[in-house]
């Protein structure tokens, strides 16, 4: 559990793990905007850091040479289980939680379904 918590340990390694599943996040001005209000120099250090963990991938993005964009790895997917069990706990304990009722009606239920369907959503826009 500590290396877990090393890697994803702090709400905005985890946040931008969630807007890239769920909100189709790519780039650091998408983050940026967050509703969390993220500081650039702490997104910036978390995207370094998620990046040397193998959790996200970076390159350059084809429609703007001089951007990046982001997105997740195998082993950034492999969280996916453990942030939408995040997600029912806030549905549980947070009234202004930002799932949808849709996304938490899907996850409840066939929760093996939902995870496969989105982990597919992510598999051909990696490399």
């Amino acid at each position: 559990m500590t290396y877990a918590l090393d890697i994803i340990g702090d709400r905005w390694a985890i946040l931008i793990i969630r807007d890239i599943l769920f909100f189709g996040k790519k780039n650091f001005g998408d983050f940026a905007k967050s509703p969390e209000g993220i500081a650039t120099n702490i997104l910036t250090d978390r995207l370094k850091r998620l990046e040397e963990q193998n959790i996200i991938a970076k390159s350059q993005d084809p429609d703007n040479l001089s951007k990046y964009v982001y997105s997740l790895t195998d082993k950034g997917l492999d969280l996916l289980p453990i942030i939408v069990e995040m997600i029912l706990f806030s549905e549980i304990h947070d009234a202004e939680t930002i799932a949808s009722k849709s996304t938490l009606e899907k996850i409840k239920t066939d929760k093996s379904k939902f995870i496969k369907e989105i982990r597919q959503m992510h598999v051909p826009a990696r490399k």
